[in-house]
């Protein structure tokens, strides 16, 4: 975990790795309720047995944007802000999803910070966020993330 005790030891860290987040597990039974929170029930999600016949992976996968909604978590596993009251998901500039997350592998994130911008009571944070898989040789997901913390 890395903490950020000010806006000026944050304003140091534009254009470094700040932190590595924990491995997250990416079990059929985390896929399945994301498809039934979503409605997204496509079979290369879920048909374990026609995905081992006609996917290429040979195995379901989780979806691009279910890895994409674990961005928030990671930071918070990688960064802490203790000073910060607030954080807020601000958007996003740039996704994409490189390589597949197969059914049971593990992911983590590596945040880099590429801006800092002051704003009323806070900052306005650029991070490149590259997800990883373990075992994995390309990343699963690679994203710009704009957030934002109050103090």
């Amino acid at each position: 975990m890395r903490e950020i005790a000010s806006l000026d030891e944050l304003k140091s860290l534009v254009g470094q790795e700040v932190a590595v987040s924990d491995w997250v597990l990416i079990s059929q039974e985390r896929i399945q309720l994301f498809a039934d929170a979503t409605g997204d029930h496509q079979w290369i999600h879920l048909d374990a047995e026609r995905a081992r016949k006609e996917s290429p992976y040979g195995t379901t996968i989780a979806h691009g944007f279910l890895t994409l909604s674990l961005l928030p978590m990671m930071m918070e596993s990688a960064i802490s802000m203790p000073n910060a009251k607030m954080g807020v998901n601000y958007g996003l500039n740039k996704v994409r999803f490189p390589a597949p997350v197969p059914a049971g592998s593990k992911v983590r994130g590596r945040m880099s910070l590429i801006s800092v911008e002051e704003i009323d009571r806070g900052a306005q944070m650029v991070w490149q966020v590259t997800m990883e898989r373990e075992g994995g040789d390309k990343p699963v997901c690679v994203a710009e993330s704009i957030t934002r913390r109050y103090w």
